[in-house]
């Protein structure tokens, strides 16, 4: 837990100053959908600059994944368990925020296209490709980072959320560390009043990528997949430093939760699966 903590106390040291500018941005001469001035990194969405031979790169990579992407998604076998939680807010006309690990954003991505759901986006490198592929597959994206453009982002989410559109985070992205939730979607919870979905999705064969940050997982062709979801996670609106810690530490144990369920998901007796199905619900 050591790590967590002390990602938990950097991510919010600067809640109280985060939320004061939400207060400002909230102003009616101040909803404009432009970026404002680049007055600290926080809020700055500017593309950075980058040689020619990667700029060129990006269409290509993009190409390539969507290609694995649309290659790999149709074969997949879904079971999803808490499906029921997401269907009952999306009957009462509320959207929510879905939070998974950057392990799984191969089969999620699939499993959530066409939807509209809008996604923060990182505007480095990895970030400027990445953003055509999930686009391309239906999504709508805020460019932002924890690290560089987050106010922005989070704050053309919390416009998206105002016209009916679910927003989602790859949450310990984009660079890690591996397994560790940012604050992003407690904070977008606090400003919207939608609650979190936390999700995980676990396959019967595919291939951990180990070198990769995250440990990236390539789900097999035509392979079984699960997704667990947890319980909604609501954010008072106004919840203070405190509540917020509180709140993300209880939305990193849930995301634990789910993904040890789904990553152990196949391993386990029928049995053992039919106990989570009656207690998670379909």
């Amino acid at each position: 837990m050591g790590l967590f903590t002390k990602a938990v106390h950097s991510e919010t040291r600067n809640v109280t100053a985060t939320l004061l500018y939400y207060r400002k941005m909230a102003t009616p001469e101040n909803r404009k959908e432009e970026a404002p001035a680049a007055i600290s990194a926080h809020y700055d969405v500017r593309l950075p600059k980058l040689p020619w031979h990667r700029r060129m790169q990006i269409p290509v990579i993009a190409a390539l994944v969507f290609s694995v992407i649309r290659t790999v998604g149709p074969t997949l076998r879904f079971e999803v368990l808490g499906r029921a939680k997401v269907e009952a807010l999306w009957a009462a006309k509320q959207p929510c925020i879905w939070a998974f690990w950057h392990r799984v954003i191969l089969p999620m991505a699939w499993y959530g296209r066409n939807l509209g759901i809008v996604v923060m986006n990182t505007t480095a490198f990895d970030g400027q490709w990445t953003r055509k592929v999930i686009e391309w597959l239906g999504f709508g994206t805020a460019q932002g980072s924890s690290s560089r453009g987050g106010l922005r982002g989070l704050q053309v989410m919390a416009k998206r959320i105002a016209e009916g559109l679910d927003c989602a985070f790859t949450i310990d992205g984009p660079r890690g560390p591996r397994y560790v939730a940012k604050v992003g979607p407690v904070l977008l919870a606090r400003m919207t009043g939608v609650p979190i979905l936390v999700l995980h999705v676990g396959v019967e064969r595919g291939k951990t990528i180990e070198k990769t940050w995250d440990h990236f997982l390539l789900p097999g062709l035509f392979t079984r997949a699960v997704i667990i979801a947890n319980e909604p996670i609501y954010v008072p609106k106004d919840a203070d430093s405190e509540m917020i810690k509180t709140k993300h530490e209880e939305m990193q144990k849930a995301l634990e939760r789910v993904r040890d369920i789904a990553e152990g998901w196949f391993a386990m007796s029928e049995d053992e699966r039919n106990r989570y199905r009656a207690q998670i619900g379909p």
